[in-house]
């Protein structure tokens, strides 16, 4: 639901995810360790907007081979986004952000 998601780790995105909510609704998705979007698997909007979705991540992030991101990735280390990935949002990141053949599209945000 809508509101702010805390994990006290690291977390794997291992199979597809859904946000579902309207177009004023913000998510909030905070972690202490890095986050992993596994290779050809997608984050989905039901009526949400990747403007309104933030990841707060501590470490990294990887978006593997094939995956789709949607949201803003707020990231203190290194943000790699691999070979055929994409991302609907916008990238801030303190140390790098490495693109591998991948597209980030913020036309919307």
């Amino acid at each position: 639901p809508p509101g702010c998601s805390t994990f006290g780790t690291s977390y794997t995105i291992v199979s597809d995810i859904y946000f579902h909510g309207g177009a004023d609704d913000v998510f909030i998705i905070q972690m202490t360790g890095s986050l992993l979007l596994n290779g050809f698997t997608t984050v989905h909007l039901t009526g949400a907007l990747a403007k309104n979705i933030f990841w707060q991540v501590a470490d990294r992030v990887l978006v593997e081979e094939g995956a789709h991101m949607e949201g803003n990735l707020l990231v203190k280390t290194d943000v790699s986004l691999m070979t055929g990935s994409t991302l609907n949002g916008r990238v801030l990141a303190q140390t790098a952000v490495n693109l591998q053949m991948a597209t980030v599209d913020s036309g919307e945000l």
